[in-house]
């Protein structure tokens, strides 16, 4: 079995095979770069979209492709950013231009710390299988960039039950509270059962 991922982001990639504890190989290294239009209206629907763009593309149905959607929402913004948690600041935007425009919205607003969630969508798509898998986590969204460890949004959220960001409290600690985790736990048990 092949698990491939419906991602080249280096960042959800390590933490992928971290938590699944399998070889994931990234669609770029036996793909061209394929253009993904991710329309959906929720997070679920935008990582169905990824795992079937690629599993066709693939044309191999022994292949199982996984893809993640995944991002913040802050109640305060009308959950902005959301589903548009990659592009937040733009089409091609990076982490840093992403975080910086949302600290800079918060600012706007007034505020300095507000309940916020990350959400994650995990579908997994093989042979005669669709299926999608959801993870949260809870905390609160400040104003400013703390730590420099994870990435994306990682700097400015604080889990609930710490006080540190994401982007300060150790690599272990993420893994065993984020919401990529939660649903790769869920992803792990329909995995053992398309083996």
């Amino acid at each position: 079995m092949r698990v491939i991922l419906a991602s080249s982001n280096k960042g959800k990639i390590k933490e992928i095979q971290d938590i699944l504890g399998m070889e994931v190989i990234p669609y770029k290294a036996i793909l061209p770069d394929i253009t993904i239009d991710e329309n959906g209206k929720s997070f679920k629907e935008n990582a169905l979209i990824k795992a079937k763009t690629i599993y066709e593309a693939l044309d191999d149905p022994e292949a199982i492709v996984i893809a993640d959607d995944s991002g913040i929402s802050v109640p305060a913004l009308g959950g902005e950013p959301g589903i548009y948690s990659a592009r937040y600041a733009g089409e091609g935007a990076s982490d840093k231009e992403n975080l910086a425009k949302l600290i800079q919205k918060l600012k706007e607003k007034g505020i300095k710390r507000t309940p916020a969630y990350y959400t994650a969508a995990i579908a997994i798509v093989g042979k005669g299988v669709e299926q999608t898998v959801h993870g949260w986590m809870w905390g609160d969204a400040i104003n400013e960039a703390r730590g420099n460890k994870g990435f994306g949004y990682d700097p400015m959220f604080v889990p609930e039950g710490f006080e540190q960001t994401l982007g300060e409290l150790d690599e272990s600690i993420k893994q065993r509270i984020s919401h990529r985790s939660k649903a790769l736990e869920l992803a792990k048990i329909v995995l053992k059962r398309m083996v």
